[in-house]
């Protein structure tokens, strides 16, 4: 498996990993039916203004795992990157590639990135497997987001706001 940089032109391949993982109630926000080509176009050209995104390909060049956050795009939040999204292919979650996407993004962050003080997430309260991988890697919970998600069944259920913060993980802010 290789870890580099998301290009545009892994939009079509992009639609089809994220559309793999949205079949996997709770796995992402959007429904399968939801993903199109313009969704991750959208993404796309956020992360090339100001964001960070990255994809695992496996060794026959198949794209297993994408994961981007971007700065919302005023100066007041110039120092955060939001919407972090992470999609790892059902067939492969469990390997570790989540977490080395992370690392790299994290590690981006702290070597190149000395503006970012911030990385956020939202997670589904009932994803506790979730919950406690983003907690393994530095992230702390900020609260909860009551009845902010309508699952397909019809239910509501918390979103749990998450960060990571660089001073918190040891690095000085800038």
């Amino acid at each position: 498996m290789q870890v580099r940089a998301t290009e545009l032109d892994d939009a079509p391949a992009l639609l089809g990993l994220y559309q793999r993982v949205a079949k996997n109630p709770g796995g992402l926000a959007r429904l399968e039916a939801e993903m199109d080509i313009g969704y991750i176009e959208g993404f796309l050209s956020r992360v090339q203004v100001a964001g960070l995104s990255y994809v695992a390909e496996s060794e026959t060049g198949n794209l297993i795992a994408e994961m981007h956050a971007y700065s919302p795009g005023i100066e007041c939040f110039s120092h955060v990157l939001s919407e972090l999204t992470i999609a790892v292919d059902p067939q492969v979650q469990g390997a570790g590639i989540g977490r080395q996407l992370f690392l790299t993004l994290m590690r981006h962050v702290v070597e190149r990135c000395p503006g970012v003080v911030r990385v956020e997430l939202i997670v589904r309260r009932s994803n506790e497997k979730a919950l406690r991988f983003y907690e393994s890697l530095g992230f702390q919970r900020e609260g909860e987001l009551r009845l902010r998600i309508k699952n397909p069944d019809g239910s509501l259920e918390d979103d749990i706001p998450m960060a990571w913060l660089r001073e918190q993980a040891g690095y000085p802010p800038p």
